[in-house]
């Protein structure tokens, strides 16, 4: 009986090992089915297979009094003149989403901070949010430029030739993208990246 239980234990682990999480950034080409064909920011053509229960969520632009103490929050910032961390982008993310920070690829040179803020204080030039993740915290200046975003629910419906998509997708050995989640434009509002 160990002896199975090791073997699938083993086997659980490589097939865990065997994919890959991507980030899909692009534009809708169609739909098919659960298919989704997307053309990449660099120009690829991907399938993303969408899970039965994919959730669509289209994105909004709101104001910085949607984010209180408390929001878990990703922010998407660069490194300013000084050295501070300039928050370019923030946007709602929900409690499926790993907490973090490190670097990121949407924006030349940005970081990726996915925490909960805890404090908001006037600085010069701007406000500067205190955020705590479970490996440290960050301090980021939000400024007059900073874009803000949520998510409403979608349906497949949204998921439109040309409308603009992001998500997290899992790449198994066969090759295959498959999501469980697409954030998708709307009303000329694209999903931050």
């Amino acid at each position: 009986m160990k002896r199975l239980a090791l073997l699938l234990l083993a086997f659980a682990c490589t097939a865990a090992w065997a994919q890959t999480n991507v980030r899909v950034r692009g534009t809708i080409t169609a739909l098919k089915g659960d298919v989704l064909s997307v053309k990449s920011r660099d120009g690829r053509d991907i399938a993303l297979n969408l899970t039965p229960d994919a959730q669509v969520v289209t994105a909004k632009r709101v104001t910085a009094d949607e984010f209180k103490p408390g929001s878990y929050v990703g922010v998407t910032s660069v490194k300013g003149p000084d050295g501070r961390l300039v928050a370019k982008r923030i946007h709602a993310l929900g409690p499926q989403v790993p907490q973090m920070h490190g670097a990121w690829d949407s924006i030349p040179n940005s970081m990726m901070t996915n925490a909960n803020i805890v404090s908001s204080a006037q600085v010069s030039g701007g406000n500067e949010l205190t955020l705590k993740y479970k490996d440290g915290e960050e301090k980021i200046l939000v400024t007059p430029e900073t874009e803000y975003y949520n998510f409403a629910p979608g349906s497949r419906a949204d998921l439109k030739p040309g409308e603009t998509i992001f998500s997290g997708a899992r790449v198994g050995d066969d090759g295959k993208f498959v999501a469980q989640r697409v954030a998708v434009s709307k009303d000329g509002v694209n999903p931050p990246q």
